[in-house]
C-alpha cells in the first residue's frame, strides 16, 4: 500500500476512534468529572505514546528536540488536551453525532483559513466557492444535528 493509502486509512481509523472517544470520554466524565476524565485520558495517552516511542525508536531523545524547537509547534499538545476536554463535556450534553458534527465543521472552517493564509508553514491553497459552500453546508448540517 502506498504512503497515501496508509495515510488515508489512518485518517479514516482516527475518525472512527474519535466517535468512540466522544462516547467513552463522556461516560467517564459523567462518572468522575470532566477534568478528571481529561487528566486520565492525557495520562493514559502519554504513557502509551512513550511506550510506543520506546519500542519503535528505542529512545525518547526526539521529545527533547521537540521541546527545543519553536514553541508554537507545541500547540498540537495543547489543542489535543482542549479537544479531549471539549468532547468529554459536550458528548453527554448534545450527543456523539452533534459533538462530532460541530467538531468536523469547525475543523473544516479553520482548516480552510489555515490553507488560505498559509499559517503554520503549510502551502497556501485558495478558498474556492465550492469549498465555501461545502463548509457552509457542514455548519448547517451540524446545527441540524442538535434537533432530536
Amino acid at each position: 500500500m502506498s504512503s497515501t493509502g496508509v495515510a488515508a486509512l489512518l485518517a479514516f481509523a482516527a475518525g472512527l476512534g474519535g466517535a468512540v472517544q466522544i462516547a467513552v470520554q463522556g461516560r467517564l466524565g459523567d462518572r468522575v468529572g470532566s477534568l478528571e476524565a481529561l487528566t486520565t485520558a492525557a495520562v493514559v495517552g502519554g504513557l502509551l505514546a512513550i511506550a510506543v516511542l520506546l519500542v519503535v525508536r528505542r529512545s525518547v531523545g526526539g521529545v527533547g528536540e521537540a521541546f527545543g524547537g519553536p514553541k508554537w509547534q507545541l500547540l498540537g499538545g495543547v489543542m489535543g488536551v482542549f479537544i479531549v476536554f471539549a468532547v468529554t463535556y459536550a458528548g453527554p450534553r448534545i450527543g456523539v453525532v452533534a459533538t462530532t458534527a460541530f467538531l468536523i465543521a469547525a475543523q473544516f472552517a479553520l482548516a480552510a483559513i489555515i490553507d488560505r493564509l498559509g499559517w503554520f508553514g503549510v502551502d497556501r491553497i485558495a478558498v474556492s466557492w465550492p469549498r465555501v459552500v461545502g463548509i457552509s453546508l457542514l455548519v448547517v448540517g451540524a446545527a441540524l444535528t442538535l434537533r432530536r
